[in-house]
């Protein structure tokens, strides 16, 4: 309760300027949808009663391979409580971020999904960058409301989702979890991570000094800028803004629904192309002439496992991904260029240009006939600007030797998978005798969705899933029992 306590007054006394005004909740968002909210006012509710009973209420399920979500726990504090535009007090960091050559030592989480580090910002209606006008790494610059809905009684109901950060002694982690948008909306919600770091972090892949990570995005815009059920209106925008008018790189504009994205000054994207995705690089130094080339992938991160033997099923030997890389600076030509310790023909790729900015890489990993072990694969983009941009990711490759991975019933009969085809869960039951059991669940590329601890029986939720086909895979004591097929509806 002390914590909680603490932060209601520590975000009441953020100053945006010199004003304050004191108005309804009403009043407020009839001035917002108006366009009549002065930024530099402070804006304070006399008919607000924040919920005292806040927490943190459990884990959260890692997403697909990469996993570059941090796991919210009780380490992790509210950087603010349930509100449309706040933001945090003064954070103060136990290092020196560098951002374009400026070194900061504090920074302002903002509701509205960014950073600031010269002042607060309230600005819920995202502008394209370069602008002038703002300070900020925004990992989705939106109209967030984690309000939630109001009682008869004019109490927040803070089910709107919150905001979390953790600073330890390289990073900071701020996460933006389930929230929703503007006016008090949560029929959709989303979820994204950021990242700064001191550039040695290994939370940052690759030696860079700031993350983006996305699990389910659903919306893009609210109501008070021109949206209409969470789409539409003006986009939301992801990149990161010195304020200088060339120090800068945007990764896109989202705007809609949908896996649409060819890169950041063509067509407005959709959301749902992030979903999964981390996107890493390094804002650190003096000279941003060229931001070397981006990397956007949900393989970016962790051992990818990929199995060989007496497979039946060729998606089950080999792991397919996609790689998006994308140049900030308009005009420039990136060259791919890959080194590996597997045989030749296991890993392969071709790249295809979606746009001037950006280009996918179709990527594969086929184990057929490797010998088991850990394999490596280093993938180097390179741009042609002055000084030369390169980025180089690294993948770990671990071949499963599996003489059993066959596609269809298990051969022990005591082994029961129901209902399938299943809605939303499926239970899995194994012999009392069954010991050290793990069961996984699998994509059609091989890739481990999440996995859980076996008993007697257990539950699984696929909710989160995508309706497809899957793999649900049980292994005792690192053998596995074998594989079958799930259909999610």
């Amino acid at each position: 309760m002390k914590k909680i306590l603490s932060i209601v007054l520590f975000f009441a006394s953020v100053a945006y300027g010199q004003n304050s005004v004191t108005v309804t909740q009403v009043e407020y968002q009839e001035m917002k949808q108006a366009g009549l909210i002065d930024p530099n006012t402070q804006y304070s509710f006399s008919d607000l009663s924040f919920p005292s009973n806040i927490k943190y209420n459990g884990g959260i399920e890692k997403n697909g391979t990469c996993d570059c979500i941090v796991p919210l726990d009780s380490t992790f504090s509210l950087a603010m409580l349930p509100n449309d535009d706040g933001s945090s007090g003064l954070i103060n960091l136990p290092f020196t971020f560098d951002f374009y050559g400026n070194q900061y030592n504090s920074v302002y989480i903002n509701n509205n999904g960014n950073i600031s580090f010269v002042s607060p910002y309230i600005t819920w209606t995202s502008n394209s960058f370069p602008d002038s006008s703002y300070n900020m790494i925004a990992p989705f610059w939106g109209d967030v409301d984690t309000r939630g809905g109001i009682d008869t009684l004019g109490n927040l109901l803070g089910n709107g989702g919150n905001v979390w950060y953790k600073v330890t002694p390289t990073a900071l982690i701020i996460n933006w979890n389930q929230v929703g948008y503007f006016n008090m909306h949560n029929d959709l919600v989303s979820t994204f991570q950021l990242i700064i770091s001191n550039g040695s972090d290994s939370l940052v892949s690759a030696g860079g000094n700031v993350s983006f990570c996305y699990e389910d995005m659903q919306w893009t815009t609210g109501d008070a800028s021109s949206g209409s059920g969470g789409f539409g209106g003006t986009p939301a925008t992801v990149g990161v803004n010195v304020g200088n008018g060339t120090d800068y790189f945007q990764v896109g504009q989202f705007v809609q629904s949908g896996t649409s994205f060819d890169g950041p000054t063509n067509n407005f994207d959709g959301v749902d192309f992030l979903d999964g995705q981390e996107i890493y690089f390094n804002v650190a130094g003096i000279s941003a002439t060229n931001t070397p080339p981006l990397l956007i992938s949900s393989a970016l991160c962790d051992t990818i496992n990929v199995l060989t033997g007496d497979t039946l099923l060729k998606s089950m030997n080999s792991s397919d991904f996609i790689i998006g890389i994308m140049t900030p600076e308009i005009g420039q030509n990136i060259q791919i260029s890959t080194n590996s310790d597997a045989p030749a023909g296991a890993f392969s790729y071709s790249m295809t240009p979606i746009s001037d900015q950006y280009y996918e890489i179709q990527a594969s990993f086929n184990a057929t006939s490797v010998t088991p072990g850990i394999y490596h694969v280093s993938l180097t983009a390179t741009d042609n600007g002055t000084p030369v941009g390169i980025t180089t990711k690294n993948f770990v490759f671990e071949v499963i030797y599996e003489n059993s991975a066959n596609i269809g019933e298990f051969n022990n009969s005591e082994i029961k998978i129901y209902p399938n085809p299943t809605n939303d869960f499926v239970t899995i039951q194994v012999p009392k005798n069954f010991e050290n059991n793990q069961v996984e669940i699998l994509d059609l590329s091989g890739k481990i969705l999440f996995s859980k601890t076996l008993s007697e029986s257990a539950l699984l939720d696929l909710s989160h899933l995508y309706a497809g086909t899957y793999f649900i895979r049980i292994i005792q004591d690192q053998q596995v029992l074998g594989i079958n097929r799930i259909i999610k509806r």
